[in-house]
């Protein structure tokens, strides 16, 4: 009997021939990843296992992302304890203001992640990787912990679903209306610890950024990890992006999925997610009247270069509303740089913008755009939960880059072929 592409690399990984859902195995990583808010929770159980070194000063990897540039005393002293663990442990893959970028777009830039991978990360959003086809999937600190310390990780083998994908996506359609797309169908609870494995002719026309942010959110839907095949665009990507051999695997033919979806990309339009859940999607054509305090464009779900080009697509030449908000989030160094040699980060700015290092801010109501009472956001980000961006009685709604774009513009939810 076949294996599906998650199945393969957690046998790889176990030193095994053959896994099966259900199976618990014992798996050797290849990165271990924390940030500046799960790295300190992981310290504890670290030393108490008596934990003197990490396993590998390569493979565990620091970002310091959430609350960086420090929010306040507390997180000034979250950082300076991971700074200092950092130097003792003599880690390599450190990350720090100045060298730092959003967690889940770094690592793939800068080739830490590689195809075949087998990826723990002390964040829910370390499935971003599945873009990939690395098999990615967040821990607790705990469980960090333990893998800073031996090198390996214990798992149950997901069961997989598979989700066929046709056509192509239209004018101001992408990544984001795709994942809004399946988790309004199938809930935040439809693929529960399960592999979402997608596949079919439609995968072929995903840019890399549009396949990061699908993975980014199969965990919206629950789901263990999210998994995409090796095609011709993983291959660029990893052969651009560094320089650590990889491993191909895909699915066989006999594969058993416990359930199969199809989605015609050509039958997207642009979608928003209303508060109070990533499953409460909408077109975004029928929000009428819908007043936005705050525009977000960023985060490890839409801080890429392709999000920031698309959003300046449509703010050149026009002004952010005036009683609106507009907040620009590069998700790394490298991206803020080619934003202003392209000319993306003035675009932004002469639009009313405010363009703000590379951090994770508000997306978990850390920092950089916290809501007010009765205040609403329109952003790009990953979750909509009560209290997600600041108070409890503010609402966040989910949307892709052109229609965070296009409706900061007008002020009110727009859907960006109407302006």
């Amino acid at each position: 009997m076949g294996m599906t592409i998650t199945e393969k690399i957690l046998a790889s990984h176990a030193g095994l021939d053959q896994v099966r859902p259900g199976q618990l195995i014992e798996a050797n990583v290849d990165i271990a990843l924390a940030n500046d808010i799960t790295l300190p929770l992981a310290l504890k159980p670290f030393k108490e296992a008596g934990g003197t070194q990490v396993f590998d000063r390569e493979k565990v990897v620091v970002v310091m992302d959430h609350f960086n540039p420090a929010q306040n005393i507390d997180s000034a002293m979250m950082h300076l304890k991971s700074r200092e663990f950092a130097e003792e442990m003599q880690l390599v893959n450190f990350f720090d203001v100045g060298s730092m970028g959003i967690e889940h777009a770094l690592l793939p830039e800068l080739g830490i992640v590689r195809p075949g991978d087998l990826v723990i990360g002390a964040d829910s959003h370390t499935c971003t990787y599945g873009a990939l086809s690395a098999f990615s999937t967040g821990v607790g600190s705990t469980d960090f912990a333990a893998a800073m310390l031996t090198g390996k990780s214990w798992f149950k083998v997901p069961e997989s679903m598979r989700i066929r994908l046709s056509g192509t996506f239209g004018r101001w359609v992408g990544g984001k209306d795709l994942i809004l797309r399946i988790i309004g169908n199938i809930g935040v609870d439809g693929a529960l610890y399960k592999a979402m494995e997608f596949s079919g002719e439609g995968v072929s026309s995903l840019s890399m950024a549009d396949r990061f942010t699908v993975a980014n959110m199969a965990i919206e839907a629950g789901a263990k990890n999210g998994i995409f095949p090796f095609d011709v665009s993983t291959k660029l990507y990893a052969d651009e992006h560094g320089t650590r051999p990889y491993s191909i695997y895909q699915a066989d033919d006999d594969a058993q999925y416990l359930s199969e979806l199809d989605v015609s990309l050509d039958a997207l339009e642009p979608l928003v997610a209303m508060p109070f859940s990533p499953e409460n999607v909408r077109p975004a054509s029928e929000i009428k009247n819908m007043k936005i305090d705050q525009v977000v464009i960023g985060s490890c779900t839409n801080g890429r270069i392709e999000d920031l080009r698309i959003a300046a697509s449509i703010l050149k030449g026009r002004k952010a509303a005036k009683h609106l908000r507009l907040i620009v989030i590069p998700a790394t160094q490298n991206i803020m740089l080619q934003a202003i040699r392209e000319g993306i980060v003035e675009i932004f700015i002469e639009a009313g913008g405010a363009v703000s290092t590379p951090t994770c801010g508000p997306c978990l109501g850390g920092h950089m755009g916290i809501l007010a009472r009765g205040e609403r956001a329109l952003s790009t980000t990953n979750r909509n939960f009560v209290g997600r961006m600041g108070h409890p009685e503010s609402e966040v709604i989910l949307g892709s880059p052109a229609v965070a774009a296009a409706t900061a513009v007008t002020g009110i939810v727009t859907d960006p072929r109407n302006l």
